[in-house]
């Protein structure tokens, strides 16, 4: 495939300038981080298409790997392809579990789900934290939102896509529909998430805190 066939692709059919991200401001590393939260809720009418997919997974050709054995591999799943049945099959917000999340219409519909050609070991999770963190900065850097799911029925999700390979995560992609904020907290405060008039909270320790 020629270099940055997808990019110029993806230009093509959104727009010059659509895949990029024009100051440096804006594509500073700690902007791109903080903005990088776990969402819940989705814009319905915003489709993530294959071709935006693929150059999220893609990142996984770049970064590193435990012993450099790359054992992890991606279906993507869409909107056309199945998302109903990722649906089904996973669980959201489990910290609120009382506002049964996602809202009715806010549901994701693009996902990568992430599997091992190898059995799961420490290894195997340090490769799949790396690469799930990555996938989602990259599609932070497209404008688009996501968040990691580990709470699902692994057995169902395997036999639903045929899948040859032990399921391990999945991470979920669109356009964000929720007011995140973060609130710095001391160690000894509470971690939880929570909500309040609408707006989602994630408490992060200072660093003060974080340092030994």
């Amino acid at each position: 495939m020629a270099d940055n066939y997808l990019e110029n692709r993806y230009e093509e059919v959104f727009g010059a300038g659509s895949a990029k991200v024009h100051s440096k401001h804006t594509n500073s590393l700690d902007t791109i981080i903080a903005k990088n939260r776990s969402y819940r809720g989705y814009k319905k009418d915003y489709v993530v298409r294959p071709e935006m997919m693929e150059r999220i997974v893609a990142v996984n050709t770049k970064i590193p790997s435990g012993r450099n054995q790359q054992v992890l591999r991606f279906k993507v799943v869409t909107k056309d392809t199945g998302a109903e049945k990722v649906l089904k099959n996973i669980h959201l917000g489990g910290a609120l579990p009382e506002l049964h999340l996602p809202f009715e219409g806010t549901e994701p519909e693009a996902f990568v789900i992430v599997c091992s050609t190898i059995a799961e070991n420490k290894i195997v999770d340090i490769d799949l934290g790396i690469s799930m963190q990555t996938m989602l900065l990259k599609a932070v850097e497209m404008g688009l939102n996501g968040i990691i799911i580990c709470a699902f029925n692994k057995e169902e999700i395997k036999r639903e896509f045929s899948l040859p390979y032990e399921p391990i995560a999945i991470v979920a992609i669109g356009k964000g529909n929720e007011k995140i904020e973060m609130v710095t907290i001391s160690e000894s405060d509470s971690h939880a998430y929570y909500r309040n008039n609408g707006i989602h909270y994630v408490p992060k320790v200072k660093i003060e805190d974080l340092m030994i």
